[in-house]
């Protein structure tokens, strides 16, 4: 018998003992998530839309008030009206979907660092969480914002994509590593 034979029945046979083996390093198995849907995220959102938008407006009318701004009258309303004042670059419309932006950004940030969901994902037992199953970041927390602009400003599309991303993942989630995902507990 040759040396390279005896060395490898010798590893062979350690291989084989299992008293020899050194010991695997044991982990438990990682957690299993389930994906939140386009349809309970539009609910959500849905939710975080019906908060946000009656504080907008009363903040936008005080501020309207204060910087003495305001819509001008017309016998004319609907589409017509507001693309008029829209192409018009009309003040006192961009201050309104400025300052509605900037409130909309705040209480996504806000409730992203310290809960890791809003009010309409609690509410539907979904939570943000990032590529390690942890509550995201702050820097994780203000791209997810940036990608909800992004989303807002495609025209929605970066929300209609989640109905056809086989991870149910938005813009806002691609851009921020995040995924949302069914509470099991909570």
């Amino acid at each position: 018998m040759t040396k390279s034979e005896a060395t490898s029945e010798k590893g062979a046979d350690e291989r084989a003992s299992p008293e020899k083996r050194p010991a695997r390093s044991t982990r438990g198995a990682a957690p299993k998530f389930f994906v939140g849907g386009f349809w309970a995220r539009a609910l959500a959102g849905g939710i975080d839309i019906a908060i946000i938008l009656p504080i907008a407006l009363l903040l936008c009318k005080v501020a309207g008030s204060l910087a003495g701004l305001h819509i001008p009258a017309s016998r004319v309303q609907g589409l017509d009206f507001w693309l008029d004042l829209l192409l018009a670059g009309d003040p006192a419309l961009f201050g309104a979907l400025g300052l509605t932006l900037a409130i909309a950004c705040t209480y996504s940030m806000i409730f992203h660092i310290s809960m890791g969901r809003t009010p309409g994902m609690q509410v539907l037992k979904l939570r943000i969480i990032d590529v390690y199953g942890d509550t995201p970041s702050t820097p994780r927390a203000l791209a997810r914002t940036a990608g909800y602009v992004l989303g807002v400003a495609s025209l929605g599309l970066g929300f209609i994509w989640i109905a056809f991303d086989s991870e149910k993942r938005g813009l806002q989630d691609w851009l921020a590593g995040t995924y949302v995902v069914k509470c099991l507990t909570l």
